[in-house]
């Protein structure tokens, strides 16, 4: 009898974790020491958001991105909460606008100024209060603008509508009430049209979050749930925690069915909590344990076997929490898929890990970077309260793609002469040239964002330049390396907008002959 190795053919085969150097770390912060099962780290393509130490009350700190290296000891921090803060999440829809939640029961709202922090940050936006104990977790909406969920250790989950001009807050919309411990985890499907949670009871449930009701709850006995995750469009839940004999492991389930999961695997003794991480747009499960030094990825797919190791990443210093950065933020021109951003408290260290797929190219990979979710949101509040669904808008990760714009700027059209006639041929090549160059209909521009509102974001770009760099998107560069990477990279740039001149006024002087053409043969009309 033959033996025939079963070979797996995937893309991601050979992904592995790059940490930053010493000098792309964040050196100095003080990161709490608090023993919340939490993340304390919160990313975005603006800025890292970590939960500190802070005598009085509690605090966290907001550091721009491109400001590594060592922190100043009295950099400013975002302190308000008369306890400490136990979660902190950027607004998906708006880089500069965070939630916090804390021991003193309540949530806030905090809007970071763009010209970033000179001095403590005491006054918050908005202030959530309704919870009658600490609030453990916040979660935002994926889809859905000005939703927040909060979740609290008197064992409720209150949806919060923030589309309103009062800074206090008193009473959610609703609240979900079936949970008889404490809430451990919550994560939405795609749409946001589902919720699940663990519990203190250890069992997992899928809830109807605006009627409040368990469509189903895992009732199974040999897995001790502490964190669950929807798995994209899978229709699948993913669930860490442990065994009967507290060895810890990851399960599989069905969202329809959680009497039995689909698959169980068990991955070592240790007593941290697991936290898991997915990447729908790459199928790619990460597994981060607290207190570990490594993180693991599993491919995962509708069909068994449903989870296929991939590899490792190890490392001999401990995370205390881990913050991800989403995926509007990575460099695609490293084939960089995701990146972690490990808390160290031993060192007092953040450090950056880049999960890469090697490739030799170093054009835009289309087959690793589909559309992905963007910044701007589907639905409005009022929306989805309503009842109504609708699956994220998704953008393209290729540099310069124009959907990469959450607030698309109004670009003015030509100018043609009113009394001229104009032919089918000059209005095809015309609109054939606004599709190409990015113009828009005026009501289709209405429709996205007011011209006041561009105007607006215009001005506020213009004050994040820095000796004339764009401190947020392009940071000066640190090394010789770096400097002559940001050179060839200009002058590539240079290059191809002079091409596209070139055709432009081509184009131009085609559109101009085809216009006096047609005053000539009015005229003799």
């Amino acid at each position: 009898m033959s033996w025939h190795p079963q070979y797996r053919s995937s893309k991601f085969r050979h992904v592995f974790g790059k940490p930053a150097s010493k000098e792309n770390c964040y050196d100095s912060v003080p990161i709490t020491r608090s023993v919340h099962d939490n993340h304390f780290c919160a990313v975005n393509p603006h800025f890292i958001a970590v939960v500190t130490e802070c005598a009085g009350g509690g605090a966290f700190l907001v550091i721009p991105l491109h400001q590594t290296g060592k922190l100043d000891p009295y950099y400013p921090k975002v302190c308000g909460h008369r306890g400490n803060v136990l979660d902190v999440k950027w607004n998906p829809f708006d880089d500069f606008e965070i939630a916090s939640c804390s021991e003193d029961a309540t949530i806030k709202i905090w809007s970071i100024p763009k010209q970033l922090l000179t001095r403590n940050l005491t006054a918050c936006r908005k202030e959530l209060v309704g919870h009658a104990r600490r609030v453990g977790l916040v979660e935002w909406h994926p889809t859905a603008a000005n939703i927040l969920f909060s979740a609290g250790y008197d064992y409720k989950v209150m949806i919060w509508n923030l589309d309103t001009k009062e800074p206090l807050i008193t009473s959610p919309m609703s609240t979900i009430s079936c949970h008889q411990d404490v809430i451990l985890s919550m994560s939405f499907n795609t749409n946001g049209s589902l919720l699940a949670t663990t519990c203190k009871d250890r069992k997992i449930r899928v809830i109807d979050p605006r009627a409040g009701t368990v469509l189903q709850e895992a009732s199974y006995k040999g897995h001790r749930a502490s964190k669950v995750l929807f798995l994209g469009n899978l229709k699948k839940l993913m669930s860490t925690g442990t065994s009967r004999w507290n060895n810890r492991q990851v399960a599989l389930w069905d969202q329809d069915n959680l009497s039995v999961p689909l698959m169980e695997e068990d991955l070592d003794g240790s007593s941290g909590v697991l936290f898991p991480f997915y990447d729908a747009d790459t199928s790619i499960l990460y597994v981060v344990g607290k207190g570990d030094g490594n993180i693991r990825y599993y491919e995962v797919s509708a069909d068994k076997p449903h989870l296929s190791y991939l590899t490792e990443y190890r490392s001999y210093n401990p995370q205390k929490g881990i913050g991800v950065m989403p995926k509007r933020g990575l460099d695609v021109s490293s084939c960089e898929i995701f990146r972690f951003y490990k808390l160290i408290t031993t060192k007092s260290l953040i450090e950056p890990i880049s999960m890469i797929v090697p490739r030799r190219s170093e054009s835009y990979q289309e087959d690793i970077y589909p559309p992905t979710a963007g910044a701007q949101p589907s639905l409005t509040a009022q929306e989805w309260l309503s009842g109504m669904n609708r699956d994220p808008i998704l953008v393209s990760l290729r540099p310069g793609s124009e959907l990469l714009r959450p607030h698309p700027l109004p670009a003015e059209r030509p100018v043609f002469n009113s009394m001229a006639p104009a032919s089918p041929q000059l209005l095809n090549q015309t609109e054939k040239l606004a599709a190409e160059d990015g113009w828009r209909s005026s009501s289709l521009l209405e429709e996205k964002t007011p011209r006041w509102a561009a105007e607006h974001r215009l001005e506020e770009k213009k004050t994040w330049l820095t000796n004339g760099f764009d401190v947020f998107e392009c940071p000066p560069p640190k090394t010789e390396n770096e400097l002559l990477q940001m050179f060839y990279r200009q002058q590539e740039e240079i290059r191809r907008l002079r091409e596209l001149l070139t055709q432009r006024e081509v184009q131009a002087k085609q559109l101009e002959l085809e216009i006096k053409n047609l005053r000539m043969g009015s005229e003799q009309l």
